[in-house]
């Protein structure tokens, strides 16, 4: 065999071997580079369970990152960062209703005075509940002042007060408490009304004043 035949031979050889020796590495130049607990980085040309612990790049053979990997999160770190997930998009879905719904307010009242209508007409019929309630109320007082009057007057004439009025009696006074605990309810709910009324007053303005900016 010829001499320049050899060298051929030889190089082509020495070519295979390496190939077979990158391959054999697995990662084509590429090496793994990741810091400990205690600040001490580390290089490794596979992955160990430190690099996935506390999370790796990827450098390739001119020390350029080409990969970024986060650590594996511990099993109470995955639910806490799978409910911060959840709460996010709560958020975002709060945030995506309110604006629609800032929309609608807008489209449906242009002005402020036809919107503090809506809201007076709201209250004026909580009123009206209210103004039943105490006519309501006031007459069952009275029934029972009636009955009262009638046990009063027995006893006044020195006679048991009968069965059945003492039975009238009692149900009228569960009567006229349950009117009053419906009274006060009622009047809690106006006056809580009317608060939430200035408050959506006020966002609208907010609204209104918003708009006309970007007009």
């Amino acid at each position: 065999m010829r001499k320049p035949y050899r060298i051929l031979i030889a190089a082509a050889l020495l070519a295979s071997a390496s190939v077979c020796a990158q391959q054999n590495t697995g990662n084509n130049g590429l090496r793994y580079k990741w810091v400990d607990a205690q600040g001490v980085p580390h290089f490794s040309d596979s992955l160990t369970r430190d690099a996935l612990k506390y999370g790796y790049v990827v450098v390739n053979d001119q020390g350029m990152v080409v990969q970024r990997v986060q650590r594996q999160l511990s099993p109470e770190e995955r639910a806490a960062a799978q409910k911060l997930a959840r709460q996010q998009a709560d958020a975002r879905r709060a945030a995506e209703d309110q604006a629609r719904a800032d929309e609608q307010l807008l489209a449906s009242y242009p002005d402020e005075a036809s919107y503090k209508a809506s809201l007076q007409q709201a209250l004026a019929n909580m009123d009206q509940q209210l103004h039943t309630s105490k006519l309501n109320l006031r007459s069952q007082e009275q029934a029972l002042t009636d009955l009262l009057a009638r046990a009063a007057e027995a006893q006044h004439n020195k006679q048991p007060v009968p069965k059945f009025l003492q039975d009238s009696i009692a149900k009228q006074r569960a009567v006229v408490s349950g009117l009053q605990a419906l009274l006060q309810r009622q009047q809690a709910q106006r006056d809580q009304a009317a608060q939430q009324q200035a408050q959506q007053l006020a966002h609208y303005r907010a609204l209104q004043a918003a708009q006309n900016q970007q007009d």
